[in-house]
């Protein structure tokens, strides 16, 4: 499990997140942070790095941080993932960190940059998530 204060949110270490290669390396509340290796497996066509794994970073970003702030109140699903593309990559290790904009009774809007070795901003998304609330 990934805990923050107190809160539990289900680990992940297969699947998807595993397929991926994404490393957790700072979770809570109000900033999510996750590493990866850009390679082969996960190149478009030309040699690049798939939009899609830009998406999906940047959906698991705001989704964990989402669902720790949400706690035992609920959970959280996406419902908007919006993910622009700035710059092509074709190695080398990515940082995406994911912040909360908005956080309300019933949704929840989360900003995730994503940046290269140099610091450059590759990629820069947001997912609205929905909070569903536990039947109590």
């Amino acid at each position: 499990m990934i805990e923050d204060a107190g809160t539990r949110v289900p680990e992940m270490p297969g699947g998807f997140v595993a397929l991926l290669g994404l490393e957790f390396t700072e979770v809570g509340t109000d900033r999510v942070v996750i590493r990866w290796r850009v390679r082969p497996e996960l190149h478009q066509p030309y040699g690049i790095q798939h939009g899609g794994v830009y998406c999906s970073v940047v959906e698991t970003a705001a989704s964990v941080g989402g669902a720790l702030w949400l706690g035992d109140r609920g959970h959280v699903v996406g419902v908007s993932n919006q993910t622009d593309f700035l710059r092509a990559v074709r190695d080398g290790e990515l940082t995406a960190v994911g912040t909360p904009v908005h956080r309300g009774r019933s949704q929840q809007l989360w900003q995730v940059e994503i940046t290269d070795a140099e610091s450059r901003l590759v990629a820069r998304g947001q997912v609205r998530l929905q909070n569903l609330q536990s039947a109590g």
